[in-house]
């Protein structure tokens, strides 16, 4: 049982209650796109904002799951949301990946968060097989940053190609202005849908054509509505207005024949602890251990957790439990990794395939545990066995940082370089190859070294300097919005909310068959 009124769950509650009011206010900025100025514009020309199309868009009390809300944050040319909103909701019933472009902050234009994003987007949209609503507005690569956007953005247009040959849809509905690269949107998409007298695309502006042909040409004869739809043919569908866009991509999306498969569901149970009690349960601290049970017991269905393995290997929970219905398989961090733990997770991450259920990282991690005797026991040698199990099983993986991510234990257990098909945070989040004490102690002592090898004296002043100067750079890029604004992670939430997103990352991870294997590399017995 948690003691509620224990000093360290008060302390834990009160730090985290500050870190999720500090989370509600920049996920409040991150919806404020180009500023009132540029809002109030845009409205004024009679459109609607990019998330009153989604609003507009989405079934009557559907949910949307927001993939990198914050990204960009913190990084120099901020734009909120990277100038892109992007997530998972209902359309026509069916779970469908929606992307806006923020046309209110630089036209639109896509700078290099916004790529780095947009490549996230369509990493979701084929794993989970989700068919893409683009609502169009787009002025192409921000120019300026031209050289870190021209030469990674073509694979952009390269993934809705590549969907459409594994029969997942895109379809586009054009607003406003799309030029150059924002033209190949709906260029490349399987449907377009363009608004009349608002719309227009064109590989080039009046202006460009006119400097580069001397051809002379308003936005509407060069690449309006009208005309792509009764002269180029690149429209599929003319609107009368954007809610009249809106309506027929909802329409087309009524006539997919894209059944999504069956999985054996259990009832929905509501967990028997509050999810309430996350908040002073998670260490505020990284570097302080808390008891991984009292964390599934507050997310899983009637809080009913079948452990594998409870005697061996008890620094990684294992075991199988529901959320919302949906099976899952569970390896939960208790402590670092030893080598006992990391076979045990191997093998449970096989018995999740062969009976096709979805795994569910909560990764608290220190890393994989080090010295001679761990050595000779074989840590390496487990500690690779489980990272083959997590790189070649192929049920959908779910990771949940629930507060640290050192080291090869951020990899073990299934960090964003092993391809989780979702992978969120909590603010008391850290990620780095050490800690910064850790890191910034193994450097000193590596200066030390190498002037002891040389003979050389070593001037304190300066290594205590150089110490605290790494530390302190250290603990800047652990930070959880360092990493958030990075699309390390599909964003950070609130504790207490995690047992919704679970439910419907499981749900829109399912839209593709789960097939499990049990088939592996060599494993190192």
């Amino acid at each position: 049982m948690v003691d509620t009124g224990s000093e360290t769950y008060r302390a834990n509650y009160a730090w985290m209650t500050r870190e999720i009011d500090r989370l509600r206010a920049e996920l409040k900025r991150s919806t404020e796109g180009g500023g009132a100025k540029y809002n109030e514009r845009h409205k004024a020309r009679g459109k609607l904002l990019p998330r009153e199309r989604i609003e507009a868009l989405l079934d009557e009390g559907s949910y949307f799951l927001e993939i990198a809300p914050l990204a960009g944050i913190g990084m120099e040319g901020e734009v909120p949301g990277a100038g892109i909103i992007g997530g998972i909701g209902l359309v026509e019933n069916r779970e469908c990946l929606i992307i806006a472009n923020e046309a209110t902050a630089k036209g639109g234009a896509t700078g290099e968060p916004g790529l780095i994003k947009n490549a996230r987007l369509a990493d979701v949209a084929r794993e989970n097989r989700l068919p893409t609503i683009l609502l169009v507005e787009a002025a192409g690569a921000d120019l300026p940053q031209q050289s870190k956007v021209f030469v990674p953005g073509g694979r952009g247009f390269r993934e809705i190609t590549r969907r459409s040959k594994l029969r997942i849809p895109t379809i586009s509905v054009v607003f406003g202005p799309s030029t150059a690269g924002g033209a190949y949107l709906p260029g490349m998409s399987d449907y377009v849908v363009m608004v009349r007298k608002r719309a227009s695309v064109y590989l080039a502006g009046p202006p460009l054509v006119k400097m580069a042909t001397g051809e002379t040409a308003d936005e509407e004869s060069l690449g309006g509505a009208e005309m792509h739809s009764r002269v180029s043919g690149l429209s599929d569908f003319l609107a009368d207005s954007e809610l009249d866009g809106l309506r027929i991509a909802r329409e087309i999306v009524s006539h997919f024949n894209l059944p999504k498969p069956t999985v054996e569901m259990a009832p929905v149970e509501e967990p028997l602890y509050p999810a309430e009690e996350l908040l002073g349960i998670a260490s505020a601290d990284p570097r302080v251990p808390f008891e991984a049970r009292e964390i599934i017991a507050r997310i899983v269905d009637g809080s009913r957790f079948t452990e594998f393995k409870a005697q061996y290997g008890t620094t990684l929970v294992t075991g199988f439990a529901h959320v919302h219905g949906f099976p899952v398989g569970i390896l939960a961090n208790n402590g670092v990794l030893m080598s006992e733990s990391a076979a045990k997770g191997a093998q449970f991450i096989a018995l999740a395939n062969q009976q096709n259920i979805p795994l569910l990282f909560l990764q608290n991690i220190t890393g994989f545990m080090v010295g001679r005797s761990y050595e000779e026991q074989g840590i390496i040698r487990n500690g690779a066995k489980l990272i083959n199990a997590v790189s070649n099983s192929t049920v959908p993986a779910i990771t949940i940082m629930i507060g640290g991510s050192y080291g090869a234990g951020n990899y073990a257990m299934c960090g964003r370089a092993y391809d989780p098909r979702f992978l969120f945070t909590w603010p008391n989040h850290r990620i780095a190859v050490m800690g910064p004490q850790q890191l910034a102690g193994v450097m000193d002592i590596v200066k030390r070294e190498g002037a002891a090898r040389q003979g050389m004296a070593v001037d304190e002043e300066q290594l205590t300097s150089q110490k605290k100067a790494l530390e302190d750079q250290i603990t800047r890029e652990s930070d959880p919005y360092f990493a958030t604004a990075r699309v390390w992670d599909d964003g950070i939430i609130d504790p207490r909310d995690t047992r919704t997103v679970l439910a419907i990352s499981l749900s829109a991870a399912l839209n593709r068959t789960v097939e499990g294997t049990m088939e592996w590399g060599v494993f190192r017995h």
